[in-house]
């Protein structure tokens, strides 16, 4: 594949981790903090730089690099304030980050919130604040998949700032169904619900108390990255232009870049001079597919004028993605739109305009660290998934002679030699008590599978041992590049070469066996074409 110069780079999420698949730097034995991975379409020379974040149209987004509980939190109290200024019954109720995790759908209709995995299928799901069991999951949505672009039903919980709306509706789904919901508060349903713990939160949005409240105390809720305004200086002065984008409005971005930014660089230099160029209030993601009126920034009061153009070095409010091609004369794959939305940031960049993208996902880290404590009981786990598999073999071997039997053909298998059928359905028997046994101790440990991340949910990453979640897919899909933080950058160089693994496919693990068969067998000097053993598709699947 080609290997273009990306000359610029986006960064829409400042303050959140970025993640990465396949290149990673520990900083600490301890401690794995620089993740990097690739979606697997295309090579990456030096990361581009410009940095814009959105979060649901909120000015919020520049605050994902913070104490996220703090943040969350304090949003989800104001949801609680005005959901009892609205008659809902709250008392009692706290703000639980554990509850709800990235990635997962909310279900409007059936007041549940749901783990799919790549294809849609539904793996775990919650009612209300009650974890409902594989059985119950099973009888509720059968073979049902989760479709995203049935936005009446399914809300996919993208971004972080997402877990103080599920939080307060899934603890207002148990008000309902305990009925202390009356129909003159809300409807008596729960896509009705839905919409009234939305406009709850919104409002504390609109009203601005929370921004307000973050502008007056930034140390309380943003956790600076020290390495963050280094990491773009180095690509900065390696000749790539540098943006920053944002929903936010001016006052609310500087007062967090100059906390965030201006004491971790070097002599007199502030964040303003970081940037070629700085666009607030850009309506992502409208901002990659319309074109609003441009206006530029010409007072710290924030004080505007009509503009037509944009230029190097300027401050604006407005605009569109298509002028900040123009006004900087590249296109497509040249830039690099950093962000952690995977919808507002990511998937519309990628779509629209065939910019390279990368997604910021912190969540990373602590999912790293979480594998890494798994891995004892992950091995274990797999090793008695291996000794069933065994035994289920030799059982349908068996089973299948049998039944060879009864039709009168030839019964002949690789696990039934001279047995009668008294002997077959003893062993048969027998394997069936070693498959139960196997099957309560390999039960537990699968649900238990990715609590170190999550009690309830497992793994962001992941939905059951074998398969890739929701989430992972939508990132896979819509990410060149995937990382916990934009300050991992820093580890690498502004030149540096991002290209994809190795990308496997179900039938390259016979080419593995075969191959290892073969070594073997070179080793004991028999010829593989002269071995009585050969390869063929099972009937399991494996």
């Amino acid at each position: 594949m080609s290997n273009p110069t990306i000359s610029t780079l986006l960064v829409t999420s400042l303050f959140l981790p970025f993640g990465i698949v396949s290149l990673s730097l520990p900083r600490k034995a301890s401690h794995f903090s620089s993740l990097v991975g690739l979606g697997g379409r295309s090579a990456l020379e030096g990361p581009i730089e410009e940095v814009a974040r959105a979060e649901a149209g909120e000015a919020e987004d520049l605050l994902r690099h913070l104490g996220i509980p703090a943040w969350e939190g304090r949003a989800y109290e104001y949801c609680m304030d005005n959901l009892r200024n609205m008659g809902f019954p709250v008392d009692g109720l706290a703000f639980d980050p554990d509850l709800v995790i990235r990635g997962l759908v909310i279900d409007k209709e059936k007041g549940n919130l749901v783990k799919p995995d790549r294809f849609g299928y539904i793996k775990r799901a919650m009612h209300g604040t009650t974890m409902l069991s594989t059985r119950a999951v099973s009888e509720m949505y059968g073979r049902e998949l989760v479709d995203l672009r049935n936005e009446s039903r399914w809300v996919f919980l993208n971004t972080l700032f997402s877990v103080s709306e599920a939080v307060a509706f899934m603890q207002m789904v148990d008000r309902l169904d305990e009925g202390a919901i009356s129909a003159e508060i809300a409807p008596l349903h729960y896509k009705g619900l839905y919409k009234a713990v939305g406009k709850a939160l919104f409002k504390a949005h609109v009203e601005g108390q929370l921004k307000n409240e973050i502008m007056s105390k930034p140390e309380l809720f943003v956790e600076p990255d020290p390495e963050m305004p280094l990491a773009l200086l180095d690509q900065k002065e390696a000749g790539k232009k540098l943006l920053l984008i944002t929903n936010s409005d001016y006052h609310y971005t500087d007062k967090m870049m100059q906390h965030s930014f201006n004491k971790f660089l070097p002599n007199d230099m502030g964040w303003r001079d970081l940037f070629d160029m700085v666009i607030v209030s850009a309506r992502k993601p409208e901002f990659f597919q319309m074109s609003h009126p441009l206006y530029e920034v010409v007072t710290d009061e924030g004080l505007m004028r009509p503009c037509f153009k944009a230029c190097t070095g300027g401050l604006y409010s407005g605009g569109s993605a298509q002028m900040v091609e123009n006004s900087l004369k590249i296109h497509g794959d040249e830039i690099l739109y950093v962000g952690d939305h995977i919808h507002t940031d990511v998937s519309q960049s990628k779509v629209h305009l065939r910019w390279r993208t990368a997604l910021i996902c912190r969540e990373l880290e602590e999912e790293y660290n979480a594998l890494i404590r798994s891995s004892s009981h992950r091995a274990t786990l797999i090793d008695l998934i291996n000794q069933k598999e065994v035994v289920g073999d030799l059982f349908n071997q068996l089973r299948l002679a049998l039944q060879r039997r009864t039709k009168g053909r030839p019964a002949q298998t690789l696990a039934a030699t001279n047995m009668d059928n008294q002997g077959l359905t003893e062993t048969m028997q027998k394997l069936l008590l070693v498959m139960q046994r196997l099957d309560e101790k390999i039960a537990p440990m699968l649900e238990a599978d990715g609590e170190h991340f999550s009690k309830r949910w497992g793994f962001l990453s992941r939905a059951g041992l074998w398969d890739k979640s929701h989430l992972m897919r939508q990132i896979e899909k819509y990410a060149d590049i995937y990382t916990s933080r934009v300050s991992n950058f820093l580890h690498y160089t502004p030149f540096m070469y991002f290209h994809s693994q190795e990308q496997t496919l179900a039938h390259d693990s016979y080419s593995w066996y075969q191959s290892q068969l073969n070594g073997l067998l070179s080793k004991t000097g028999v010829k593989p074409e002269d071995h009585p053993v050969k390869f063929t598709d099972s009937n399991d699947g494996h």
